[in-house]
C-alpha cells in the first residue's frame, strides 16, 4: 500500500534567525543569515508511526525532548537557508515516510549445502598437506 508523500506543516516549525559560523569578511559579523529550525515531533501532524520511526533514529539533531534541531547557514541569504532547512527536514522525514522491509528467513538450498561442505573439505585438504611430511 503506498501512501502519499508527507508534506510538513510550516506552522509546525519553528525559525530563528543567527550569525553564521565561519569565514566570511565583516558582512558574516553583522549579517544573521544562518537559520536555527526546531521541529517539535511529539506535537507535529505526523502519523503515529512516522513519528515512532523518526524518534528511534540514532540522530544527534533530536533531543531527548523530542525536537529536531537543524542549522542551516551554507547559503548567503535567510531565505535560502530557511528553503534548505526545510529541505533537509523533509529528506528525514521521507526516509523514515516508508517501514522497513520485515526480513523473512529461508533455508539454505541443497546445492548451496554442497558447495560449502566443498569448500571446507577442500580447505581441510590444504591444511593437512601442510604438515610435516611422512615416510
Amino acid at each position: 500500500m503506498l501512501r502519499p508523500p508527507i508534506l510538513i506543516d510550516p506552522d509546525e516549525v519553528e525559525f530563528s534567525a543567527i550569525r553564521a559560523q565561519g569565514a566570511g569578511g565583516q558582512n558574516v559579523n553583522k549579517v544573521s543569515s544562518a537559520v536555527h529550525l526546531r521541529y517539535d515531533i511529539h506535537a507535529s501532524s505526523l502519523p503515529a508511526d512516522v513519528k515512532e520511526r523518526m524518534l528511534a533514529l540514532r540522530d544527534s539533531r533530536i533531543t531527548q525532548e523530542g525536537v529536531f534541531v537543524l542549522k542551516a547557514q551554507q547559503h548567503r541569504t535567510q531565505e535560502m537557508n530557511r528553503a534548505d532547512a526545510l529541505a533537509r527536514l523533509q529528506e528525514v522525514v521521507d526516509s523514515v515516510a516508508t517501514p522497513p522491509r520485515v526480513r523473512r528467513a529461508t533455508k539454505p538450498t541443497y546445492g548451496s549445502k554442497q558447495r560449502r561442505l566443498e569448500g571446507k573439505s577442500q580447505r581441510s585438504q590444504i591444511k593437512n598437506l601442510r604438515g610435516p611430511v611422512r615416510d
